[in-house]
């Protein structure tokens, strides 16, 4: 995999970064993302300091994480219970039809 080197600005300031070539995009839109966030943390709160609104704005990533992926969990098993359900409904069925 080729690694490319790319500036990225997370509140006015640059940073420059290392990625993989097809991880480019996805660093783009996470910058984006943490820019936006520290960005609304330090214009809607009274937080000063950078090292205190990048806490702030990782603790609400992860929060947003934990919420999708518990979401997922909770989908994926009544997924599990509704293609359980409908095997048990079709041997009925076809019992029935028998």
């Amino acid at each position: 995999m080729t690694s490319i080197s790319l500036k990225i600005s997370i509140l006015d300031k640059e940073y420059q970064v290392n990625c993989q070539t097809d991880e480019r995009d996805a660093l783009v839109r996470s910058a984006k993302l943490l820019n936006d966030k520290m960005d609304e943390i330090r214009h809607g709160s009274h937080i000063i300091g950078l090292e205190r609104v990048a806490v702030m704005a990782a603790l609400n990533i992860s929060h947003d994480l934990i919420k999708i992926q518990n979401s997922v969990r909770q989908n994926s098993g009544a997924s599990d219970a509704l293609e359980l359900m409908d095997s048990k409904l079709n041997s009925v069925l076809s019992d029935l039809s028998n």
